[in-house]
C-alpha cells in the first residue's frame, strides 16, 4: 500500500479524483451498468441561476447527491436530471431593480414581452458558474440535458399533471386566505413572503358578532370578539371560546355584550351582569358574520 505523505494537499487530491472520474466516465458508466435495474428517478429541485452560487447550494446538493449514490450502490438505475428554476417574483423584482422600475405600471409601459425577455435572460446568467461549482464539489447530475421551468415542454408537463389530478376528482375549487402584494399586484407564495419577512406591530381589533339563536338572541346580545388577524374577518367561519372559563352577558349602555368574566373590566365600570354561564354553554351558538363577501356553508357558530 502506498504510503501517504505527512502533509496532504487535500484540494489537489480532490482535483485528481475528479479528473479520474471524468477520464473514466465513472458517472456515465454507473448509469450504463445499472440500466437494467429498477428505476429510482431523481429530478433536481432546481436553483435559480439569476444569482451566483453560494455555500447554501453546496450544502443542499450534498444531500441531493447522497441518496442517488446510495440507491445506485443498491443496484437501482438512478438518472439524475438537473434543472433551472426560471419563474418567481424574486426574478422579476431583480430585473425591476436593474431597470430602475418602481412597480407594475413601469413594466407595462416598458412592455410585458420585453420585460419577460429580460427575465428569461437573467435566470440563465450564472449557469456557467453553477456548472463549475457542480463539477468541483463532485455532484453527479446530468447538466447537459437540464430542464428549464420556462420552456414550453415543462409548462405543458405541469398542465398535463394537473389534468391527471383533475380527472381523478382530486382538484377542487374553493376559497383560501392567501398573502397578496398590492405593489406587485399578485398573490405571494409562503417562500416569497418569507423573503421580505420583518417584525412589525399590527393593530388588533374588537368586533361585535350579533347572536342569532337561543336565549342570548332574545337578549339582543353580541359576542365581543378580539382578533390579532383582522384581515381574516372576510372569511371568518367560527368563534372560539374557552370551555373552562365562565362567560357573562353584560349590559353596558344600550347594548348587551358576551365576554369572559375575567375580562369584564374591559367594558368599564357601569356594567350590569345579566347572566353567567360556562364556555361550554355557548357551543353551537350561531351569530351574524361581519362580511357577506364569501359564501361558506355550515359555518358561523361558536366552538370550544
Amino acid at each position: 500500500m502506498k504510503q501517504l505523505p505527512a502533509q496532504v494537499d487535500l484540494p489537489a487530491v480532490e482535483r485528481d479524483v475528479l479528473a479520474r472520474w471524468e477520464r473514466g466516465r465513472v458517472f456515465e458508466r454507473s448509469l450504463e451498468q445499472t440500466s437494467d435495474g429498477e428505476p429510482w428517478v431523481f429530478y433536481e429541485g432546481p436553483p435559480t441561476a439569476n444569482g451566483k452560487p453560494g455555500t447554501h447550494h453546496v450544502e443542499a446538493r450534498v444531500f441531493k447527491d447522497l441518496f442517488p449514490r446510495f440507491k445506485t450502490m443498491q443496484g437501482r438505475h438512478v438518472p439524475r436530471k438537473a434543472g433551472w428554476d426560471c419563474h418567481g417574483l424574486p426574478v422579476e423584482l431583480a430585473v425591476e431593480k436593474e431597470l430602475g422600475f418602481s412597480g407594475k405600471q413601469d413594466i407595462e409601459a416598458y412592455g410585458v414581452a420585453e420585460f419577460n425577455a429580460r427575465c428569461r435572460e437573467s435566470v440563465l446568467r450564472h449557469v456557467d458558474e453553477f456548472e463549475r461549482m457542480t463539477t468541483r464539489m463532485g455532484y453527479w447530475c446530468d447538466m447537459a440535458d437540464a430542464y428549464r421551468t420556462m420552456d414550453s415542454a415543462y409548462v405543458e408537463s405541469v398542465w398535463w399533471s394537473l389534468k391527471q389530478i383533475a380527472d381523478k376528482g382530486l382538484l377542487v375549487e374553493d376559497h383560501r386566505v392567501a398573502p397578496y402584494c398590492p405593489r406587485c399586484g399578485t398573490g405571494l407564495s409562503d417562500h416569497e413572503v418569507a423573503q421580505g419577512y420583518q417584525t412589525v406591530t399590527d393593530p388588533s381589533v374588537y368586533v361585535r358578532f350579533p347572536v342569532t339563536s337561543g336565549p342570548l338572541q332574545e337578549l339582543g346580545a353580541q359576542l365581543l370578539v378580539w382578533t390579532t388577524t383582522p384581515w381574516t374577518l372576510v372569511s371568518n367561519t367560527a368563534v372560539a371560546v374557552n370551555p373552562g372559563v365562565t362567560y357573562v352577558a353584560a349590559r353596558t349602555g344600550d347594548e348587551v355584550l358576551v365576554v369572559a368574566e375575567p375580562l369584564l373590566g374591559v367594558l368599564g365600570d357601569d356594567v350590569e351582569v345579566l347572566e353567567r354561564f360556562p364556555g361550554t354553554a355557548l357551543e353551537h351558538t350561531t351569530y351574524a358574520r361581519p362580511f357577506e363577501m364569501v359564501d361558506i356553508e355550515n359555518a358561523h357558530y361558536v366552538g370550544v
